[in-house]
């Protein structure tokens, strides 16, 4: 009998690679959109007419991304994490991916229901086209769904963090140069 080989998978596909790294840009992105139109006077035309609207665009953009790369993972073989990773960074890795996932759908649909359900907005912007408002406008909802959106968005940047630092610990800091992860997504 025949002994079968799995191969390996040294590198996530390059669809992948590419979905990453451009959500990454648009999520670093869109969290400097974020501060800075907060803060902003409502007297600067920019914050109503160009940061809300694109931040918007932009939120609804990193959704779509999102459920793309889960389509992609779903029908795609992806590198085992390292044999030599310890257990707990492996879970820890794994918490952390699924988490980001999660905040990649909630994050925006919260912004979305905060758009939505607020008395003033002029709806829900996406580069150049008004998608639905599903929600009644209600500015006691709009003050949960900030609230939501803001500790969501908050939450997805510290884990981003955590990421990254554990990506670059990985590279950096660890003995074993097979725990170098990053390279798997360059």
């Amino acid at each position: 009998m025949k002994a079968t080989i799995t191969p390996t998978i040294d590198k996530y596909p390059r669809s992948m690679r590419i979905v990453h790294w451009l959500r990454a840009l648009l999520i670093f992105g869109q969290i400097w959109a974020g501060w800075t139109m907060v803060s902003l006077p409502d007297k600067v035309p920019a914050k109503f007419d160009l940061f809300y609207p694109f931040h918007k665009s932009f939120g609804i953009l990193i959704l779509i991304l999102a459920f793309t790369q889960l389509a992609l993972r779903a029908r795609t073989v992806l590198p085992k994490p390292p044999a030599s990773l310890p257990r707990s960074e492996a879970a820890l890795s794994k918490v952390v991916h699924t988490t980001i996932y999660v905040l990649l759908i909630l994050v925006p649909l919260a912004g979305y229901a905060m758009s939505s359900s607020f008395t003033q907005s002029d709806g829900v912007f996406f580069f150049g086209l008004y998608l639905p408002e599903l929600l009644p406008k209600n500015d006691k909802a709009f003050e949960v769904y900030r609230l939501i959106h803001r500790v969501l968005a908050y939450s997805l940047l510290a884990l981003v963090v955590l990421h990254i630092l554990g990506a670059l610990k990985h590279r950096f800091v660890d003995r074993d140069k097979a725990n170098d992860v990053l390279q798997r997504m360059v």
